[in-house]
Order: C-alpha cells, then structure tokens, then sequence
C-alpha cells in the first residue's frame, strides 16, 4: 500500500495548479496572467540557450518533394547540422563527400562561420519578437485541459488549452509581428512549468508584409509547432507543420507546405566547439547509415 503521506503530498503538491485552472474558468484576465508569465518564461529560456544544455538529434522534414532527414547538434558557436538522407535513403558517397566538404568550410573559413552565426541570431531574435507580442497581440479563452504526451509537453502532465483570436487594439511595431494581426487558434501550456507545450495557429485574413510591396500570405495558412520536455528541465522544438501559400515582391508565388519531426536528442557538452560538433554528425552520420544511431543500437541491445 501506498503511504498516505506519500499520497497526501502529491496532491498538495498539485493543488495550486487545481485551483489556477478552476480560476482560469472563471476570470479571464488569469489566462492573459499565465501567457505572460509562460511568454516571459519562454523569453528567458531563448536567452539562455547560448550557455543553456546542448543537445544533439535528428530532423526529418517531409514535403510534396519528397523527405529529408538532418541530424543537428548544438554547440557553443551555433547550431551544425548534416543532411543524412533523402527520402529515407542513406547519402551516396558523393552526397556525403558533399556534406562533409560543406561543414570543413565552415570548420576552416572562421569569417563564414561567423556569418553563420549571425543568421541564427537574427532568425532568433525574430522568434523572440513574435513571442514578446503575443500576449498582447491576442485575446485569450480558457477552453479545458488535455494530458501532456511524450512528443508534447510532460507525458501525462495536464496542459492548460487556450483559445486566441486577434486582439483589435493591438498594433504591431515591425512587419515581423505583422503575421500575428489575422491569426487565430489554440495554445497549449504546462501551468507549472510555464513552458508551451503547441500552438496551432490559422491566418483568418490575408496577411501583408513590407507594407503589401514585399508580399503576402493567403486566408487560410496554418502552423503548428510542438515542445516537449527532453530531460534535464530541458524543453526543446518536437514538431513544425507549416502550410502557406501568397506572393512574394508581388508577382512571384510562394506555396509552403512541410511537416517537420524532432526527436533522438540525446545530451552532448556543454562547451562543445563547432569542430568538435561536426566530428559527433560525421560519427552519427556513420550509425545511420549501418541502420540507426547509438540510442537505437543501445535499445536494440536490451531487448
């Protein structure tokens, strides 16, 4: 039998987050409370990523052309990534000759790798500013709970399920928060954690940017994005399902449509050089291609 004290402090210990999803029910402004505290909290995780734990795993993203499978790895210098197969198929020689010729570049060229470096800051930085608008570019319904899965969230964590739809008073300072004024959806939250768990948004009206000169993105698009806990108090990017359609500089069509799944992170060093991290994807590269990476050969051997 179970301690009745053991069974008395989990459910002090799950009261609190009881009693902040009952109030959510009831008082609007505690939704709008909980996106800023989980905005604010999400804010400062992207900040620590430079210094936070790194990670390495794969990437497999499938379009109408067909799938592509990378395998990344975090380090002190920016994200490395290696393309190890193309529609489930391992790299021929000269595609992997290819790869490994791309990433010594990098490895010897230290102006490129800065260059690098520089474009994944500016893309996160853009994260950062579309997730500093969203409590205010929005407004929030309390809409139920649903249990947390391995690939989103906490498994078997309750996650607090938000309805957003466009705040009218809301107006965006750059074209970058613009996307935010005709989207609607759902965001999924840990209460506890304050981590976001999804956001499954659709655009609701055409959406301009560069003041309609640049281009456009059609009624209709929809995103998805999923987080999950990877250890560690670690959360990390589990899934991206984009699908866009609109015109760039006018007259040029653009037609986004992709699915992307992350999973297999496992820890690397923390002060993993770049150098280092290329060497890790080439090894990496080589499991894969004799049929899976090192967690698989380690699950196959137990069982």
């Amino acid at each position: 039998m179970v301690p009745r004290i053991f069974v008395l402090s989990l459910l002090l210990a799950w009261l609190p987050a009881i009693g902040y999803v009952a109030s959510l029910a009831e008082e609007p402004q505690t939704a709008i409370a909980l996106v800023r505290a989980t905005v604010a909290n999400e804010m400062a995780a992207g900040n620590d990523d430079a210094s936070g734990l790194k990670h390495m795993f794969r990437d497999r993203k499938n379009t109408p052309q067909g799938s592509q499978t990378r395998i990344y790895v975090e380090t002190r210098d920016g994200m490395a990534g290696m393309t190890v197969a193309y529609n489930d198929r391992p790299l021929t020689p000269q595609q992997m000759q290819d790869e490994e010729g791309r990433l010594a570049g990098l490895v010897s060229n230290p102006e490129q790798l800065r260059r690098k470096q520089r474009e994944q800051k500016e893309d996160a930085d853009r994260t950062l500013r579309i997730m500093r608008a969203m409590p205010d570019a929005f407004l929030y319904e309390y809409d139920g709970t649903v249990p947390g899965l391995g690939t989103m969230g906490r498994e078997g964590v309750s996650l607090v399920r938000l309805k957003f739809r466009p705040n009218p008073a809301y107006r965006p300072p750059s074209h970058v928060e613009q996307v935010l004024v005709g989207m609607s959806g759902v965001i999924l939250i840990d209460p506890q954690l304050h981590r976001i768990a999804e956001i499954d948004g659709t655009l609701l009206q055409p959406v301009s940017f560069g003041w309609g000169i640049l281009g456009h993105l059609d009624r209709g698009g929809h995103f998805l994005v999923n987080q999950t806990d990877v250890g560690d108090d670690c959360w990390e990017l589990s899934r991206m399902s984009l699908t866009f359609t609109g015109k760039i500089l006018l007259f040029k069509s653009i037609a986004i449509r992709s699915d992307e799944v992350f999973s297999n992170f496992r820890r690397v060093p923390n002060d993993t050089t770049f150098a280092q991290g290329v060497k890790l994807l080439e090894t990496e590269a080589a499991k894969f291609a004799r049929g899976g990476t090192e967690a698989e050969d380690a699950k196959r051997a137990t069982n």
